[in-house]
């Protein structure tokens, strides 16, 4: 690609379970802590599992947002702040963003407090928050509050929508149809989807997230919210941002094999990262780490080593791959925007994140999955992965600036 047409990546933000901004991850994911305690912001005991990945108030605060350990922040409030912060570390004029994407279902607190109001017989339930609700009103709601251009449009598709943002945006950018655009995702551990995974019988049973160990059992939600400004290098260079990486190729497929369970041979994630390779015109053997989907779950990590081993052959078992969702839970529609801005680091602090809560080998997941801890290691490109329901997969190719 000319450098008109290539994609880099001039600002984020971030916040997590661990708190806000790069230092929290750093001292979180990137030291093999995890965050999972007991949820104190509803009422637990009707469900199997108490724990997630929460935010508490004990790390960074989030600039302009007022949290109480009972009352959580609107997805709104955390995408506006990490979107000021991307912004803001870019350096760059909300009026030369053509728009935000944004990966969300929607916040579905307003919508449990609405129908708590009709249950407590409410003369007239309280209706002025459900806007929040609908997931096209946070891309739209935060475009506007930011004074970015008319392109505004919310992934509702589940765990790969904030990555499918990226996707987007960098196909936009790269066709010349954008100068620059912000992306990203958010999920806040709510009580309705929490109950929805419990009774399903997703979570671990320990409490913990053992991606690719053999007693693995489960997977945990997590707190996740991440922004990301990606414009043309061109349009960087010219106004003389920093690179902080590049975008060197996305992928997107469908393995349409089960309502919930991954193709047991990881065929959609493996063409997903053949796809992103083909477009960045390189060959497997250019990557040099991979931040998978890694959720834990027996069907998932299985299929995922699959997958890695039929795009990487022989090498598979000498490139480094980890699950930062061992640290930070599985933040849903935020899990694609977070993990890469976790990519990123470890692209310029040449860190590789463990896979942390690792206890036993599995002799179907048989590859290096980082277990030791943090490592320090040469890394000039890397692979993030997502998956979700129904078979939808990505993959992104990152570059070392």
């Amino acid at each position: 690609m000319s450098a008109s047409q290539r994609v880099v990546v001039t600002g984020f933000g971030v916040f997590t379970a661990f708190g806000f901004g790069e230092q929290a991850l750093l001292d979180g994911p990137f030291a093999g802590r995890h965050a999972f305690r007991d949820v104190k912001r509803f009422d637990t005991t009707p469900f199997r599992c108490a724990s997630a990945a929460v935010y508490e108030g004990d790390g960074p605060q989030i600039p302009g947002v007022d949290f109480t350990e009972d009352a959580p922040p609107r997805q709104h409030d955390v995408l506006l702040a990490c979107s000021r912060a991307a912004i803001g570390m870019a350096g760059i004029a909300p009026s030369r963003i053509s728009g935000a994407l944004v990966g969300s279902q929607g916040d579905y607190r307003p919508i449990s407090r609405y129908w708590r109001s009709v249950e407590d017989a409410a003369e007239t339930p309280e209706a002025s928050f459900l806007p929040d609700s609908v997931p096209g009103q946070l891309a739209h709601g935060l475009a506007g509050a930011l004074g970015l251009g008319p392109l505004r449009l919310t992934f509702t598709n589940a765990c790969v929508a904030s990555a499918d943002t990226i996707v987007h945006a960098s196909r936009l950018i790269s066709r010349g149809r954008a100068e620059a655009l912000l992306c990203g995702g958010a999920y806040l551990v709510e009580r309705e989807l929490f109950a929805k995974f419990d009774s399903a019988r997703a979570f671990a049973k320990d409490g913990h997230i053992r991606p690719f160990s053999h007693d693995r059992t489960g997977l945990l939600l997590g707190d996740g919210v991440a922004c990301l400004v990606l414009e043309s290098e061109a349009s960087a260079l010219a106004r003389g941002a920093e690179v902080l990486a590049r975008v060197a190729g996305w992928g997107i497929a469908s393995d349409a094999y089960h309502a919930s369970r991954p193709h047991p041979e990881g065929r959609g994630t493996a063409q997903a990262m053949e796809s992103a390779l083909r477009i960045a015109g390189l060959g497997p053997d250019a990557v040099d780490y991979v931040n998978v989907h890694g959720t834990g779950t027996p069907s998932n990590d299985t299929s995922e080593t699959a997958a890695l081993r039929r795009v990487f052959g022989e090498r598979a078992a000498h490139v480094p791959v980890s699950s930062t969702k061992s640290t930070t839970g599985h933040t849903l529609e935020g899990a694609g925007a977070v993990e890469s801005v976790i990519t990123l680091l470890a692209l310029r602090h040449q860190l590789i994140p463990p896979t942390a809560n690792f206890s036993l080998p599995d002799p179907e997941c048989d590859l290096d999955y980082v277990t030791e801890g943090a490592r320090r290691s040469s890394i000039g490109r890397a692979l993030t992965t997502n998956s979700a329901f129904g078979g939808v997969n990505t993959a992104l190719l990152w570059e070392r600036a």
